[in-house]
């Protein structure tokens, strides 16, 4: 054998004294049974040979396989990690391949991702994140996973309706009407919403779902930002520069809550005491911040996996709505006297 080239299944076979047939059997899947002495051989003489699958050639052959594509905003983020996390868990579960592809917030880099995994012949691909008011993106990108689904793969979007293929969509709306009911409740009269870009679908959802929970008239000021922790921070901090500043404010995302209450603190306002502040998402550092952050859960790694779940046993156009919680904590308060 040449050891300068990587070995291959025929090799494997060869030192193993079986057919090419047999060995694919036991290295790549089949429902053929092999006796458990022959599969050990041959898997014994894989591992010396240092024999690795060739994804690519078995999509080639098979037409699919055991890839599943996830296209998300930024995996840096708590909200796309946990959900990854979820997809990642269930894949090893269920023995399927996973490659992440961050995109960014922008549906044309979806579609050029989307576009670039196409040879790996994926068997489902996931697309993690927020539609966006862009028409004509979203159009390509719809039509590259309709493509997919025409030879045989199956799509799975988490987050807005849309796309084609099955849907996982978070109540946004009914989430972020209780946040503003618990703020009427504490007795709060002005409000503000620190949102990201108003091109995204959900910013939109969990806007319009906190003003149709408030008492007609209320007055509510609006802060956007960056959809990130330093854009919670420059919000923060424009929010502190006023002084006719509402007493409760609701931050569309965790992440960028955390930005906006180190703002606060570094202002002296005390957050549950002189302005109420609550999120949404529920990731891992809300509980451990100071105070304790106020927020919506959402089941973040289970819906990853049951994103894979709708991916590989369908059904393949199903729309599962994701139910929210608010969860009560120390940075909400009753309104100042």
């Amino acid at each position: 054998m040449d050891h300068t080239r990587p070995a291959t299944l025929a090799d494997v076979a060869r030192r193993a004294e079986v057919s090419v047939a047999t060995a694919s059997r036991v290295l790549n899947g089949s429902t053929h049974r092999v006796s458990e002495q022959l599969a050990d051989k041959v898997r014994h003489v894989a591992v010396d040979l240092n024999y690795a699958p060739n994804v690519q050639a078995q999509g080639l052959a098979r037409n699919t396989s055991s890839v599943v594509v996830v296209l998300l905003h930024d995996i840096t983020d708590p909200y796309f990690g946990q959900i990854a996390h979820g997809v990642l868990a269930e894949a090893a579960r269920r023995d399927v391949r996973v490659v992440i592809a961050e995109t960014g917030i922008n549906p044309g880099n979806e579609n050029e991702q989307l576009l670039s995994l196409r040879g790996f012949r994926p068997r489902s691909a996931i697309v993690v994140g927020s539609r966006t008011s862009h028409v004509e993106s979203e159009k390509r990108l719809a039509h590259t996973l309709c493509q997919l689904r025409a030879v045989g793969a199956s799509v799975v979007s988490v987050g807005q309706k849309g796309l084609p293929g099955a849907c996982l969509h978070p109540c946004n709306r009914a989430g972020a009407h209780a946040v503003a009911e618990h703020f009427v409740g504490l007795g709060h009269r002005r409000f503000a919403i620190i949102t990201g870009p108003q091109t995204l679908r959900v910013v939109t959802e969990r806007h319009d779902g906190f003003v149709a929970g408030l008492p007609d008239g209320a007055p509510v000021d609006v802060i956007t930002a960056e959809f990130s922790r330093t854009g919670g921070y420059e919000a923060g901090r424009t929010f502190a520069a006023n002084a006719d500043r509402a007493t409760a404010v609701f931050v569309t995302s965790d992440v960028m809550a955390t930005g906006f209450c180190t703002a606060l603190r570094e202002a002296e306002l005390s957050i549950g005491v002189d302005v109420s502040v609550a999120g949404f998402d529920d990731i891992p550092v809300a509980a451990d911040l100071y105070p304790p952050l106020t927020t919506v859960r959402l089941p973040l790694v289970d819906m990853g996996v049951r994103a894979l779940g709708l991916a590989i046993d369908g059904p393949l156009d199903e729309v599962v709505q994701i139910d929210t919680e608010l969860v009560v904590r120390g940075s909400t308060g009753p309104a100042p006297s």
